[in-house]
């Protein structure tokens, strides 16, 4: 009986894109991928006609009717206020995480970590960016960082699954909790959760900024890397880059109803036409979504022959070395060599083994009922002078609230400022209320109080206490938090 073909979504994407597609896809059918292509435009032509998203509806209909999307690298116009294209498609789409292997393949592609073999699983949906951005003064702009429970347990558990399903032996979380101990603190206390139910794998936990120089500098030390959005975006970047070159990473972006896999690197327009660029990371991306789609073997065989192209000195100029190099090829001669290879395997390189079948699918977030108790006790006002307004906002009475601190800039300008401290033309006025809890009506009048004084609010952020514990930035920037439902 013949399989059936799985149909996938494609997009050739711009610059460099048409090409490296091309060359993946001609693998693809060499292997006797059982895919049934379907094909999207998306990207640079798009966005000129018009569209802010780089993506007409009808296209998006073709993709979620398919089983997976493979895109090859695509341009964002600048200027005119276009979106990021690879940002909607993942928040649409839920593709929730964004799973990156860093592997060293040395001594034939140069690098400085030869035992490197590495995974950043990137949480893909929150963080900065949900790009949630405000200017409300001339000098001060602000970004909302959103961390949430169900997004990094989400996220979290895909990392351990991923590892136990993988013969991975360690997740290690990277986040910012010493000084973001709120939000960062959510997604750091949700692993530590999470972990738990793994005991079989090894975890650990590194504050982002010495984690990063450690994972410069000893790649070989990590093995899964589970991470906020932001900071995995950068750090998988670096990743690939000290294993060898961005050029050789792709990516799959998964989520419960739909995937899309991806090179990390860009369109690299000045390359484009010039049949030179290497198409690896996006045949590798492909690779993972054979996988994806349950067929296993032929991605094998597919990583194999690359492995085995590699290992023979067949490269693209982005890798070529004089030393451990045989020839300098171009992109559509790269792709004929994999073609060619198909049926071996390395001898020096670690050829491709045992797969899984299919990555175990992880338990779904539900929400539980929280029985934590939740009071609102006052408010944080932001406003917008040009001058000083510390006295203007202190001889004023404020009714049956009081006022606790302000600051410019997170500094504190109330109580204890020092004349050194820098100011611009946004100011915070936290107020709480005198009887320790109060209603949003209270705040609105509090508000209409404030503007009839003649003060421009520009934001507000309400205070809330959960078991009557704060969950909101002290002014020393010392918080206690709230304990994690069970």
């Amino acid at each position: 009986m013949m399989s059936q073909k799985i149909p996938i979504a494609i997009a050739r994407g711009d610059g460099i894109g048409p090409e490296v597609m091309e060359a993946t896809l001609s693998i693809l059918d060499a292997a006797g991928a059982e895919i049934e292509i379907h094909e999207v435009e998306i990207g640079e032509k798009v966005y000129l006609k018009g569209v802010q998203t780089g993506i007409e509806q009808k296209t998006w209909e073709i993709i979620r009717n398919t089983a997976a999307f493979l895109k090859a690298p695509i341009t964002t116009p600048q200027g005119g206020g276009f979106k990021s294209l690879n940002v909607a498609i993942r928040t649409m789409l839920g593709l929730y995480a964004n799973v990156r292997p860093c592997i060293s393949y040395a001594p034939f592609i140069s690098t400085k970590h030869p035992e490197m073999d590495l995974v950043v699983i990137r949480e893909n949906e929150e963080d900065l960016y949900a790009g949630i951005e405000y200017q409300q003064t001339p000098e001060a702009c602000h970004a909302i960082k959103l961390i949430s429970e169900p997004g990094s347990e989400k996220i979290i558990r895909y990392a351990f699954e991923y590892a136990a399903c993988h013969g991975r032996k360690k997740v290690t979380c990277f986040v910012k909790d010493n000084i973001l101990k709120i939000s960062d603190g959510l997604f750091h206390r949700t692993f530590n959760r999470i972990a738990k139910e793994y005991p079989q794998i090894e975890h650990d936990h590194w504050i982002v900024d010495i984690g990063a120089a450690k994972f410069s500098d000893t790649p070989e030390n990590f093995d899964v890397v589970v991470l906020p959005n932001l900071y995995g975006d950068i750090l998988s970047d670096v990743g690939a880059q000290i294993s060898g070159s961005i050029g050789l990473v792709g990516c799959a972006n998964i989520g419960d109803h739909g995937a899309m896999f991806e090179a990390i690197h860009g369109s690299a327009p000045r390359r484009a036409g010039k049949n030179v660029a290497n198409p690896s990371a996006l045949l590798l991306a492909a690779v993972q979504l054979l996988e994806h789609i349950g067929q296993v073997e032929t991605g094998r065989l597919i990583h194999n022959a690359w492995l085995k192209t590699i290992e023979e000195g067949i490269h693209t100029y982005d890798i070529y070395n004089n030393g451990t190099s045989s020839s300098q090829v171009g992109t559509a001669d790269f792709g004929k060599a994999v073609i060619e290879r198909l049926g071996k395997k390395p001898e020096k390189l670690n050829a491709v083994k045992e797969a899984p079948t299919q990555l175990m699918k992880p338990k779904q977030y539900r929400r539980s009922q929280s029985s934590q108790k939740r009071e609102l006790v006052g408010t944080d006002i932001y406003l917008y002078s040009e001058t000083d307004i510390e006295n203007a906002v202190l001889e004023h009475n404020w009714g049956d609230f009081k006022i606790e601190l302000m600051t410019n800039r997170g500094a504190v300008i109330f109580p204890n400022r020092m004349q050194e401290t820098f100011t611009i033309d946004q100011w915070r006025v936290r107020l709480t209320h005198k009887s320790g809890v109060c209603k949003q009506e209270e705040i609105v009048s509090l508000l209409g109080a404030f503007i009839k004084q003649g003060f421009d609010v520009i934001r507000t952020e309400h205070l809330y206490m959960f078991d009557g514990t704060p969950t909101y930035s002290s002014a020393k920037q010392l918080v206690s938090t709230p304990k994690m439902p069970s």
